[in-house]
Formats: C-alpha cells, sequence, structure tokens
C-alpha cells in the first residue's frame, strides 16, 4: 500500500486532551489520514460501529463506562486495533482480540510511525493477505501466560508476580487478587479472561466464584457424594464448596 493511500481511522478516547494529541499526532505522521469519528466510551463506540467500518481503530482501555475490551463482547470489530494506554498488564489481553500494536501513553511520535508502517506492510495488497485473514491469525495466536499483575494501591501502581497470588475472588461485580500474606486488591479481569491467562500447571478453577494456586488449597473436606469444601490459606472470606467433578483438578495438582 502506498504511503499515501488513504487510511480511515476511529479514535477511541474518553479524555479530551489525549484525543486532541493523537489527532494532531496522526495528522503530523499521516497527512493522507482521514479521522472518521472520535467516541468515548463503550456504548458510543459499540453504537457507532454497528454502522460504520473504519480501516483502523485506535483505542484507549480505560474508558467512562469500563474496559474497552468490553466492546469486542457487544460488536463484532471487523478493522485492526492499536491500544493505546498508560497501562501495560493488558498487553497479554490485547493480542487476544483484534491488536496489531500496543502504544503506552505518552505515546511516541517514533511508536506511531512504526504502528501505521506495521498497519500499512499488514495489508499492502502485493502481500495477497486479506484483513480477514490477519484478524484469524492474530486471534490464534497463543501468548505465555500472565506472569505479573499491575495493581493499585492508592497512587501507587505495583507489579506482583502469579507466584505471589494464593487465589483471585470474584465478589459483587469485582474480582480480587489476593496475595498469600494475605493482601487484597480489584483488579480489572473477570474470573474467565483470567483462566485463559492463568498457567493451569499452577492455577486452578475451583467454582464460579474462585481460582486457586494449588499451594494455597489447604485442605480438602468431604460434605457429601457429590459435595466438597476447601479450604484456602489465606483463609478466604467465605465457604468454599465445590463438586466432587470439578475438584478432581485440585486434587491431581
Amino acid at each position: 500500500m502506498p504511503d499515501n493511500t488513504r487510511i480511515q481511522v476511529l479514535i477511541v478516547e474518553d479524555e479530551k486532551p489525549a484525543q486532541e494529541h493523537l489527532s494532531r499526532m496522526l495528522s503530523a505522521v499521516a497527512p493522507e489520514l482521514e479521522i472518521l469519528a472520535v467516541t468515548d466510551s463503550i456504548a458510543q463506540t459499540v453504537q457507532w460501529l454497528k454502522n460504520h467500518q473504519p480501516d483502523l481503530v485506535f483505542m484507549d482501555i480505560h474508558l467512562t463506562d469500563g474496559i474497552s475490551f468490553n466492546i469486542f463482547e457487544q460488536t463484532d470489530v471487523a478493522s485492526p486495533v492499536v491500544f493505546t494506554t498508560a497501562y501495560d498488564e493488558y498487553a497479554i489481553r490485547a493480542f487476544k482480540v483484534n491488536s496489531i500494536d500496543y502504544l503506552l501513553k505518552p505515546i511516541d511520535e517514533d511508536d506511531l510511525r512504526q504502528s501505521l508502517s506495521k498497519y500499512r506492510r499488514l495489508t499492502a495488497p502485493q502481500d495477497k493477505l486479506q484483513i480477514d485473514s490477519l484478524l484469524q491469525a492474530i486471534r490464534q495466536q497463543r501468548p505465555a501466560y500472565q506472569e505479573r499483575f499491575m495493581v493499585h494501591r492508592g497512587e501507587r501502581l505495583m507489579s506482583i508476580v502469579a507466584d505471589q497470588v494464593a487465589y483471585f475472588e470474584g465478589e459483587d461485580r469485582y474480582v480480587y487478587l489476593v496475595k498469600k500474606d494475605g493482601t487484597r486488591f480489584i483488579v480489572d479481569y473477570r474470573l474467565s479472561d483470567l483462566e485463559a491467562l492463568l498457567d493451569p500447571r499452577l492455577f486452578f478453577r475451583l467454582n464460579r466464584s474462585f481460582i486457586a494456586h494449588f499451594e494455597a488449597i489447604q485442605s480438602i473436606v468431604n460434605m457429601s457424594k457429590s459435595r466438597i469444601k476447601i479450604d484456602l490459606q489465606p483463609k478466604a472470606k467465605r465457604e468454599i464448596i465445590v463438586s466432587h467433578e470439578n475438584s478432581q483438578g485440585s486434587r491431581g495438582g
């Protein structure tokens, strides 16, 4: 694809200064680029994508009404995506969807140029690579299991390696990471997402509310022919009841 071929872009960003900064940078590094729209929420983006298909999407991860991965659950995103974010803990999750690049804020102009060059190479007609094939190949990539999680403690951003995690607990609308010392942090994941990100040799899905590191399973007690009780260390705030069928992985770990 020649550099002067027009690229129609959607920007998904909820902060006005960031919207304007990215728009200015894109105009500077790629004058042929056309910004079709700027959306600032999951709901607005889903509605826009139902009626339009840009060539490329620049998408922030933290939006006013949640994290942008929810967009992919609510509508078909047929365009490649460059994620833009101030956090690095979503990189693996990003490449499970349509991501072709992952830019950390503040965005560097050279990095932006490289993202656009990558897009042009991947969609070049001479490569005989259709966009559907490109997206299918991206989705089939299997990144390494996540080794660390970034969490907030007040104004600080902390890194917790997976082996420090005792278990993850889903409670109401939140998922908590519980360290082996009992410290709890809210994380921006669903338990179903974590199942795919965590090494199954180390972690096991106990039930709908818990994923535990095998080392955190302190005892297994028969409650009946069909149910068992699992005690974790550190102790969970509620009783954990598991069916015998689901518990086979915890016994074998």
